[in-house]
Parts: structure tokens; C-alpha cells; sequence
């Protein structure tokens, strides 16, 4: 039976929308993610150091920031709360240029501030499978968000 023309672009317009949808997505999740990710991933020429944590508010940990190289070492360094940072902890980090914020640095680092891009992947699999019913590229896209989600969880 053949489909009218109204049923076509209704159809269309359906996979555009859920496109969009995807799209959005991964694009808000990437964008989250990229805040603290530059200054992980392109730390070159950035401050690098260790930060022991001296005390825990509800959102901000604070402590003494140790370069490497020259330089003494600094109090008052604030870090993002998290489940792995606690009291009594100590950190390799890296200062954000021009402020006294640290993100977590190396593979540790770079798995944390790419949580938003991993559960993005998760949902936008969801709109993948469902919306544009593309179950091979909604399973990737789970695959790649639950191992990126995991392997943060494993390296914190």
C-alpha cells in the first residue's frame, strides 16, 4: 500500500525532530564536559602540582597546593566536591590559569570531566533507538557512554 504524501513528511519531520533531540544532546554534554577537560587534556604550559585536602564543604574542597618545580607551597586551593575527593586526600592536579580552582589531573582526571559526555551518550542512545529506530548506533552509543562511565568510576 502506498504511503500518502502527508504520511511521509510527518515521518520525516519525526526523524529530523528526534535528530535534533539527539543532537542536542551530545552537544550539551560535550560542552559540559569541555570546561574542565581543557584544562585536563591541554595542560601544557598549566600549573601541576598535588593538592592535599584539608577540609570538605558542600560543594568545594579546599587544602595546600604543592607545584612542581619552583614555587612554595600555597593554601586555600579549592577543588570540585566529588566521591573521590575527601579530607586527608592528596591529589596530582592542575590549576585553571588565573584562578585558585584545581581539576583533577592524568587518566583519573580526564575520565571525571568527561562524565557529562558519558551520560549524554546514555540518553541520546535512548532517542537513537527509539526515535530514529537505529538499534545498532543507539547500542554504540550506550556501549561508548557506560564504558566511559565506568572507567571513571574505576579510576576514582
Amino acid at each position: 500500500m502506498k504511503r500518502n504524501s502527508s504520511g511521509r513528511i510527518l515521518d520525516h519531520g519525526r526523524r529530523v525532530s528526534m535528530a535534533a533531540v539527539a543532537l542536542l544532546l551530545l552537544v550539551a554534554g560535550f560542552w559540559s564536559s569541555w570546561g574542565t577537560a581543557q584544562h585536563v587534556l591541554l595542560s601544557k604550559g598549566r600549573e601541576h602540582g598535588r593538592l592535599t585536602v584539608a577540609d570538605c564543604g558542600e560543594s568545594v574542597c579546599t587544602g595546600s597546593f604543592d607545584p612542581e618545580g619552583p614555587g612554595g607551597e600555597r593554601t586555600g586551593m579549592a577543588i570540585e566536591r566529588s566521591v573521590a575527593v575527601s579530607e586527608g586526600a592528596r591529589l596530582d592536579v592542575v590549576v585553571k590559569p588565573g584562578t585558585d580552582e584545581a581539576v583533577r589531573a592524568g587518566r583519573p582526571g580526564a575520565l571525571h570531566a568527561w562524565l557529562p559526555l558519558g551520560g549524554a551518550l546514555l540518553l541520546a542512545a535512548c532517542v537513537v533507538g527509539g526515535g530514529l529506530r537505529m538499534p545498532r548506533t543507539a547500542w554504540a552509543a550506550a556501549a561508548g557512554g557506560g564504558a566511559l562511565l565506568v572507567g571513571a568510576f574505576l579510576a576514582l
